[in-house]
């Protein structure tokens, strides 16, 4: 019998998925037959599958050893390059301004060389995640964007501000913008336009069509072009739904692909291709939990210098 209580990052959680987070050998079919036989409890009493654990529970299971392996603890993480560039920092969250080129998770050739190890790194060297001392949870990014993408990722320091935020974004209430540089004039300068977007896996792309297909997913994207020289435009990007490559897609559907994609446009010149995640806005339209004191916070990137480079002249 083996005995584990509930602490702050484990509370909020249904017992089913805490139990395979923690328990590694133990097979979820065998998992759900052993709590029908009480033979899994909480507080010494029956329990059920979907019920939610809370700080200071007591699991007891009643299992050979062989079925309750706890998981392994990995410090991979130390090996992660340090330095990483922070945008704001509280007990709760923590904003990160990941450069182009860099991961945001293990991508299966990469598992170290990623902004969640090197948050992992940070907070481990601060004294702020013993993964030792947890039973489930483990620093996490709340949102990714692409690897040739720069920008502000937000990282959760515990469970309770992870499930937050995963919430917020899922319900649009976290406000993200980018900058890019895209061939040609725009005809109109602002706008929000609407598509469907289709995923191509073989050839790691997407389609955007006018029209709802198999498999397609709907896509809304605001625009509003802020320079423009020559035959380029410097424009800002709100994203109203977040789906793979979509402003990259969608922009290239009306004829103005981002300068110097080789996957959706054409490449040019001496200049990478140009996006960047660089500001961000918290804006809460229902309950936040700890989180309120976000509510109406921007942040933006100090390191985007496209708007730079565009106002002289250097595209």
């Amino acid at each position: 019998m083996k005995s584990v209580k509930i602490n702050s990052n484990d509370a909020g959680q249904r017992l089913d998925k805490f139990l395979l987070k923690h328990y590694e050998s133990l097979p979820k079919s065998m998992m759900f037959k052993q709590i029908r036989k009480k033979n899994i409890k909480v507080n010494r009493k029956r329990c059920t599958p979907e019920q939610i654990i809370n700080v200071d529970d007591v699991i007891d299971l009643y299992l050979s050893d062989d079925m309750l392996k706890e998981r392994t603890v990995h410090y991979d993480f130390m090996s992660a390059p340090k330095g990483l560039s922070i945008i704001y920092e509280d007990e709760n969250i923590i904003l990160m301004d990941k450069k182009q080129g860099e991961l945001c998770h293990p991508d299966g050739r990469e598992y170290v060389n990623t902004l969640v190890a090197s948050m992992k790194r940070y907070l481990y060297e601060k004294g702020e995640y013993k993964p030792e001392d947890e039973n489930s949870f483990t620093p996490s990014l709340a949102n990714r964007i692409d690897r040739n993408t720069g920008g502000i990722v937000i990282g959760a320091k515990n469970y309770q501000s992870l499930k937050i935020l995963n919430q917020k974004i899922k319900d649009r209430e976290i406000d993200k913008f980018y900058l890019t540089v895209c061939e040609g004039i725009f005809d109109t300068k602002s706008d929000i336009i609407t598509g469907y977007l289709t995923k191509d896996n073989r050839k790691n792309m997407v389609k955007v069509s006018y029209k709802a297909g198999d498999g397609s997913k709907f896509i809304k994207t605001k625009y509003t072009v802020l320079d423009e020289y020559d035959n380029i435009s410097l424009v800002e990007i709100e994203l109203l739904t977040g789906r793979t490559h979509q402003i990259r897609a969608h922009l290239a559907s009306i004829g103005h692909p981002l300068l110097n994609d080789g996957k959706y446009g054409s490449v040019h010149g001496r200049f990478k291709q140009e996006l960047y995640s660089y500001k961000l806005r918290f804006n809460f339209t229902s309950d936040s939990g700890i989180l309120g004191y976000l509510d109406g916070r921007e942040f933006v990137s100090s390191h985007c210098d496209i708007l730079q480079k565009f106002r002289e002249r250097k595209y």
